[in-house]
């Protein structure tokens, strides 16, 4: 049974680690630029944890001597390993696509190291110990500049046979009106993609038009009788509830939980559960939309929590 759980939060610009003792607390989180570059990249991982294992005095299991302490490591990342390659895909840090990162990482670091999907990981924190605990089901949301979520059942991450289960983003926006054609093209190649419609630069855009991306504010100036803002709401809680009854109709979750900027307005908890019956293919429907409990350290200590507590 390792003592520590150490989780890194691999993004564009950072690397975040963080470490949970046996009892899930954090201990210890700090982060450190990343460096852009794939060799570099992985030589400050390997740095970030040999100097956090040496504050603990901790070891990876293998290497450990009789009774001193040691520690796992998760890494989530924005993007997935690709089951039949071994090599990084769909990652928006693009130096990371066709790398074989999980690999190069065992070899630094001479430990096991388990990489996941970064919205993968934050919805592994939400159903372990945050918003989702205690539910079978949890279908984890991240909205912010764009899309992404995460499957967890019985407290594991579902990720699929190709390693994309949960990219709820890229499937199209559902029961389309003829206003809403013709339908956005997405950078995947697919038109009508829910991120095209549902991702926070795209709600500013229809608050204040081309060239804005920040969503701060709507609210209060919907409030205050902004048309514009007041349009742009209605538009955008009409779409994300007919995206989340596509989620229950597939998936039938025991909570939804949202994180990322957009998470932070109101109005979805307050407007979307009532729009739901609508479209979903039950009489009642319960389903609970939840904020996150973590905020921006889900995604981190979803890595730690990639380790079961008795490994």
């Amino acid at each position: 049974m390792a003592d520590y759980r150490l989780g890194i939060d691999f993004g564009g610009t950072k690397i975040e680690i963080a470490v949970l003792d046996r009892a899930g607390d954090l201990q210890l989180r700090e982060r450190v630029p990343n460096p852009g570059i794939y060799e570099d990249a992985v030589i400050a991982v390997r740095d970030l944890v040999a100097s956090v294992d040496q504050r603990l005095g901790s070891v990876a299991s293998h290497l450990a001597a009789p009774g001193q302490l040691t520690s796992t490591l998760g890494i989530g990342i924005p993007g997935s390993i690709s089951p039949e390659t071994g090599l990084i895909k769909n990652a928006n840090a693009t130096w990371l696509n066709n790398q074989p990162f999980g690999i190069d990482l065992d070899r630094a670091l001479n430990r096991s190291v388990r990489v996941e999907n970064d919205a993968n990981c934050f919805a592994l924190s939400e159903a372990a110990d945050g918003a989702g605990a205690g539910n079978r089901t949890v279908f984890g949301i991240i909205i912010g500049t764009g899309m992404g979520a995460g499957i967890v059942v019985d407290g594991k991450v579902i990720g699929g046979r190709h390693s994309i289960a949960g990219e709820w983003g890229h499937t199209p926006l559902p029961w389309v009106r003829l206003e809403e054609f013709p339908l956005p093209k997405c950078f995947c190649g697919n038109e009508g993609c829910l991120e095209r419609y549902l991702c926070g630069p795209e709600l500013a855009k229809d608050w204040k038009g081309v060239g804005h991306h920040n969503t701060a504010g709507i609210e209060e100036a919907a409030a205050n009788g902004d048309i514009a803002a007041i349009g742009a709401l209605d538009r955008y809680m009409d779409r994300f509830s007919r995206a989340c009854a596509l989620a229950i109709n597939f998936l039938d979750p025991d909570i939804i939980v949202l994180g990322g900027g957009v998470s932070n307005l109101d109005s979805i908890y307050e407007r979307v559960p009532p729009l739901l019956a609508r479209h979903v293919i039950t009489p009642t429907c319960t389903t609970p939309i939840v904020r996150n409990k973590h905020g921006d350290s889900s995604g981190v200590r979803g890595a730690a929590w990639l380790w079961d507590v008795t490994e």
